[in-house]
């Protein structure tokens, strides 16, 4: 098993080549990790086009949901994207906010970084800023954003634990939180799972849904609701790549292991219980 750190690297390594990469070569990838499927298409993301806001340039495909359009983002919030990598979910947050908003995007990798800064300054907004950071420990303060935002990120991160305390801790007091990302229910072969850490974090860091949803409640979020709720189905041209005949027949009558799922949660207000008049 790697270290945390290992994994990180690894991210980090992958995200900075996905960053270089044309939008094409990275649709005809899984999760723009490699050409490892004949056909092109992005196995889990959705389509932003209709979305208000959308940019081309800053849709590298490696979603797997559309949590802004879960977010109850109003005019005037201060919106943070986690893992926000060439700026795609924040500029869809930054329509929704307006000029009298903020949108902020922090992402791990470098490359990331500067793609959506040069996006950022294409599009002359003045409201949205990128911040080189870890998940795990975000560069902002205490209770400084009114909504989060995650698109298939997470799942890449080492302690989620941490990740989902770290959200806790720069959302105000009556914010809330939606976030896509990729669970299991039901194991995955061990061909695999060896395998999954190709595909930059498709389910190399997936956990059990009932256990992500436990870490997101001990975080301290009330009113947890899933928002979202889709099956990932592996091409077989990808499986067959790392499982035997048995192994692919075996997994293929049952392949309903891998799900996207977008999540909302809410920081109660101070003294404000779920379900309370005062929330």
């Amino acid at each position: 098993m790697k270290s945390n750190q290992e994994i990180k690297d690894i991210v980090m390594q992958k995200y900075a080549e996905i960053a270089l990469q044309d939008k094409t070569t990275n649709l005809s990838s899984c999760c723009g990790a490699g050409g490892c499927t004949t056909e092109v298409y992005n196995i889990m993301s959705d389509s932003y086009e209709e979305l208000k806001g959308y940019n081309p340039e800053a849709d590298l495909g490696l979603g797997c949901g559309l949590p802004t359009e879960f977010a109850f983002i109003k005019e005037g919030s201060v919106v943070l994207d986690l893992g926000s990598g060439a700026g795609n979910d924040a500029f869809i947050a930054r329509s929704l906010t307006g000029t009298s908003g903020k949108v902020i995007g922090v992402d791990f990798t470098d490359a990331m970084i500067t793609k959506a800064r040069q996006n950022t300054e294409k599009l002359g907004f003045n409201n949205v800023e990128f911040r080189q950071g870890d998940i795990e420990n975000l560069p902002l303060n205490n209770e400084t954003v009114d909504i989060a935002v995650s698109n298939c990120v997470l799942n890449l991160v080492p302690d989620k634990r941490i990740a989902f305390s770290e959200m806790y801790r720069v959302l105000k007091q009556g914010g809330h939180f939606s976030i896509s990302d990729i669970v299991l229910q039901g194991e995955l072969p061990e061909g695999l799972q060896t395998a999954a850490e190709m595909y930059a974090g498709f389910v190399a860091g997936a956990m059990q849904k009932d256990e992500y949803l436990k870490i997101i409640k001990e975080a301290g979020f009330k009113n947890i609701k899933i928002q979202k709720e889709k099956p990932i189905i592996i091409p077989d041209d990808i499986l067959q790549n790392y499982l035997d005949e048995n192994q692919l027949k075996s997994y293929n009558d049952n392949k309903d292991i891998i799900y996207s799922i977008t999540i909302y949660g809410e920081k109660m207000e101070a003294g404000c219980c779920a379900g309370a008049s005062c929330c």
